[in-house]
Order: C-alpha cells, then sequence, then structure tokens
C-alpha cells in the first residue's frame, strides 16, 4: 500500500531512511514497497508481491533446510508437557518468519506442506489443537489461521471453518478468552483430557483478543466484519491495563515487544486495529502513539524491550512495524 509521508509530520525523526539504508534487503524491500510513492520509480517486480528476491535469502533458506518432510519444524528445546505438540508450536514460530519477514506464499512447496501440517489439526468444530493439549486455544487458532490468510490461503474452506469457530467462541461482551481461565482453572489443565467449556459471561482477555484481531486484520472479508470492528475498540480501551487474567497481569506486558508478533503489545494491537478500524482515534490509542514516539531514536528508528532477536536486526523489523502503524494512523 502507497501512503502519503505527511504522517512524518508527527514523529521527530525520519524513520524511513534508516530502513532504507540499513543493508537488510528483506527491510528495505518492505520499507520500499510500503512507503515510498510510485513517483520514486519503483520497478514493477517491487512494487507488487514479493518473489524469489526475498524467499532465497539465506536466512530464509536456513529455515527451509531444517523442515521436516511432513511440513513442520522440530521443537528445539525440551518438552515438559506430554500433551503439548511443541512441533506445531515451533511450525508457527517458523511461519512466522518465513510469511512476515520473508514473504512466503502459497506457490512456494514449503509453504504448502506447513499449511498441510497445519490444518491436519483442526478438529470438527474448526479450532486448531495441540499446542494446549486436548483444550481450545482461540490464541493459536487464530495465530496460525492468520499467518495462512497472509499466506494466500484466505479463501480454503478449512480457514474459513476457523473463523467461524473463532466468531461462535467470542464472549458476551465481544472479545476473546481462553475457555479454561474463564473456569479459574490454572495451566495444570493443559494435561486435562477434557476439554474445558468456557464461561461466555465472564470478560474478555485483551491477551488473547488482540492475537486472534491479527487474523482478522490478515483476512480481506473478515477483518470487515462487525465483530472484528466491535473487538478492535474494545481492545483499545485496555491499553496499559493489566489483563483481568493472569497470563499478561502486568501493564508492563503492553511494551514488551517481539517481530513476528507473538503476545499482544501496543504495536501489534494497533497494527490490527488501524487495518480493521483505518482511521480509529481515542484518548488511549493517542497515548500509545506519543509512548512510540518518544521512543524514537535520533537515528529514526524505534526503541523499547525488544524480545526475541532471532535474526540480531530486530530493532530494523520493530521499528518498520512502528511505521506502518503511524503510516495508517496519520492525522
Amino acid at each position: 500500500m502507497m501512503v502519503s509521508m505527511t504522517w512524518l509530520d508527527g514523529l521527530r525523526f525520519d524513520p524511513i531512511a534508516p530502513l532504507l539504508s540499513s543493508g537488510h534487503p528483506a527491510v528495505r524491500f518492505w520499507a520500499i514497497r510500503g512507503f515510498l510513492p510510485e513517483s520514486a520509480g519503483l520497478p514493477a517486480a517491487t512494487a507488487g508481491a514479493p518473489g524469489e528476491e526475498l524467499w532465497d535469502l539465506p536466512p530464509g533458506r536456513r529455515i527451509l533446510r531444517r523442515q521436516a518432510a511432513n511440513g513442520s519444524w522440530t521443537y528445539p528445546g525440551r518438552r515438559p508437557r506430554a500433551s503439548t505438540e511443541y512441533d506445531l508450536l515451533e511450525t508457527y514460530r517458523q511461519l512466522g518468519f518465513l510469511v512476515e519477514m520473508f514473504g512466503l506464499a502459497h506457490p512456494h512447496p514449503a509453504l504448502a506442506a506447513a499449511a498441510e501440517y497445519v490444518l491436519a489439526h483442526q478438529t470438527g468444530q474448526g479450532d486448531l489443537r495441540g499446542i494446549y493439549g486436548n483444550q481450545v486455544s482461540p490464541n493459536y487458532t487464530a495465530a496460525l489461521i492468520g499467518l495462512l490468510s497472509k499466506a494466500g490461503y484466505s479463501e480454503d474452506p478449512r480457514v474459513e471453518r476457523a473463523f467461524s469457530w473463532l466468531e461462535a467462541s467470542r464472549q458476551d461482551d465481544g472479545g476473546w478468552a481462553l475457555p479454561l481461565r474463564t473456569r479459574g482453572r490454572k495451566l495444570d489443565a493443559l494435561d486435562d483430557p477434557h476439554t474445558i467449556t468456557g464461561d461466555p459471561a465472564q470478560p474478555f482477555s485483551h491477551l488473547i483478543t488482540g492475537i486472534v484481531l491479527r487474523a482478522y486484520a490478515a483476512h480481506p472479508k473478515h477483518r470487515d466484519s462487525t465483530s472484528a470492528q466491535k473487538a478492535a475498540e474494545l481492545l483499545a480501551a485496555r491499553f496499559f491495563e493489566p489483563d483481568v487474567y493472569p497470563d499478561k497481569g502486568r501493564a508492563v506486558d503492553w511494551t514488551e515487544f517481539s517481530f513476528p508478533f507473538w503476545m499482544t503489545d501496543l504495536v501489534s494491537a494497533l497494527d490490527a486495529i488501524s487495518i480493521i478500524r483505518p482511521g480509529f482515534r481515542s484518548e488511549k490509542t493517542d497515548r500509545a502513539r506519543d509512548w512510540l514516539a518518544a521512543h524514537q531514536e535520533p537515528s529514526g528508528l524505534f526503541t523499547g524491550h525488544l524480545l526475541r532477536d532471532r535474526f540480531h536486526d530486530l530493532q530494523l523489523w520493530f521499528s518498520l512495524a512502528v511505521s506502518r502503524v503511524f503510516a495508517r494512523m496519520r492525522s
């Protein structure tokens, strides 16, 4: 999406110049594609969908070399819970790098194999199960479906079934929560072979709702749904507050960031909200923008408590994500 550069007026320093001059080919690609106007003389291939110039970069190739024959990636750490499908969790992690950073899409055979592995975990109800054992997980269902939607699977009937399940699994207030948490259960419930039915009358979790909204934002049809519009407003109203459930029970969790997005933080939430409800502004979204602007360095890049520095250039990716948010939410 080409955007007007007038949004830079809200920042002290230009964040685009350091992205373009970083020497990181994938960051530069996304910065050109997202921020430079057509008058800059972009070649047609650069202005369109990502191609092999990203798919064949060394970090992506290293990830693809570790893919198993069944389309998954093997979890490298300890496996303390017998009920948890750790390889599905690791596959989600690696798909995040490949889709969000290197633009992998379904024409690529590795992406197709990973999608089939992921969708093999779909239950008859439509959710994806395994990371939480036999417990329902709207967050991981949405996180995986969101990546597949970005990668070209938005019209797959299995993806549509997952969205139908997400629609039916909302809390009464319009957000989402972990069913086991709404029943007051602790994480030892992940080993319970019986699926816990949630209490829809309990309040939504902003951790879970923020992750689910990323899937809605990634889907060209569902991002316009009434439920997504409502949940985006609910999420924005929770900025800088602790979650009502213990998983993200600190207000400071809003300012701990990762890319690709993992938990719910200010940037991941603003990213989804700005796609689902373009132009939406509130006192708390303005406060979030001000917080991010105050954490811009003279170099133009943004800083903060950055987590999961997998490729040792997380600040570049984080700054790209923040710049996208400012561009969409420009005054």
